[in-house]
């Protein structure tokens, strides 16, 4: 993102949304096992976990289900996903665009991170059902007979059981994941562009690889346990808590802190070259955009 030239929120939300497919294309396999291993059930006494570990989990998906079995709940967020990221981009370029006093004016490292908290409060309202059925569809695992046929079928049975309610559950661990997540985020991706610029280094592919990859890193250092909560919470059975706050309190008095990055391998696996590739389908498609309508 070049900082002289002036922040087209436009640009952003058509960049943003070519960035979110490479993403999902490049990280689903691994985001698969993560909500399996947040999901799973506590092993009674003297039993063993369902997974050992992400090894564990990715082998024993693949054998019961094939290498499909880590694309399961890929509809939901390859549909949604151009405009979630979309709206994310967008955003962090209206976030921008308010605190700029003129087209020129450089961003502190704090602005940069409001802009990008600012992104996450839009993208909550596509996000949230998203991630409800995407978890759903992921927690299947081989049954004989699957609750939900896909994503349309997951939604029509959600609605039918509660109504919109029941399709934007989790909508507030989503904020609470995405919020501070997605501040630092853009602060990580931005910040460490400029600091290479500042070195004298020429921004380029692989400096953009870098950049994405670190912020996706840093993306979930900061949202992996409201993640885990908003995981728990949307996979439920209806009734068994009362929200968020309620899903905390059961996680710390049965399993502890460390309960809170379940599923941190496969997501920081995931990270780097999934938003590695989501920070190089925006700038191309930015380039893309500069080039071809300068004044859009």
């Amino acid at each position: 993102m070049s900082e002289n030239q002036s922040v087209s929120p436009v640009k952003y939300f058509i960049s943003g949304g070519v960035g979110g497919i490479f993403t999902v294309v490049t990280g689903h396999p691994l985001d698969t096992i993560k909500v399996r291993l947040q999901t799973a059930p506590k092993p009674g006494p003297g039993e063993s976990p369902l997974y050992k570990g992400t090894w564990d989990c990715a082998k024993k998906t693949v054998a019961k289900e094939g290498l499909r079995g880590l694309y399961k709940g890929m509809g939901a967020p390859l549909t949604g996903v151009a405009p979630i990221f979309a709206m994310s981009f967008f955003g962090y370029g209206v976030g921008k665009k308010l605190q700029q006093k003129s087209d020129d004016e450089k961003l502190t490292p704090m602005q940069l991170f409001y802009a990008g908290a600012f992104s996450g409060i839009f993208t909550t309202t596509i996000m949230a059902p998203g991630e409800r059925i995407k978890c759903l569809l992921q927690i299947q695992h081989g049954q004989a007979v699957a609750k939900y046929n896909g994503p349309v079928d997951c939604i029509k049975q959600l609605y039918k059981e509660g109504g919109i309610r029941s399709i934007y559950k989790g909508t507030g661990a989503t904020l609470l994941r995405d919020v501070p997540a997605s501040g630092m985020y853009f602060l990580t991706y931005e910040g460490l562009q400029r600091l290479m610029a500042e070195e004298g280094q020429k921004l380029s592919l692989w400096s953009t690889i870098f950049a994405g990859g670190c912020a996706g890193i840093a993306n979930w250092i900061i949202g992996m346990p409201a993640d885990v909560l908003k995981s728990r919470l949307q996979t439920a059975p209806e009734g068994t808590y009362k929200g968020i706050g309620d899903v905390f309190k059961q996680l710390m008095r049965e399993e502890g802190p460390l309960a809170l990055y379940k599923g941190v391998v496969p997501v920081m696996l995931r990270a780097f070259p999934a938003n590695a590739a989501c920070f190089l389908g925006f700038e191309i498609a930015l380039k893309g955009l500069n080039w071809a309508a300068p004044n859009l």
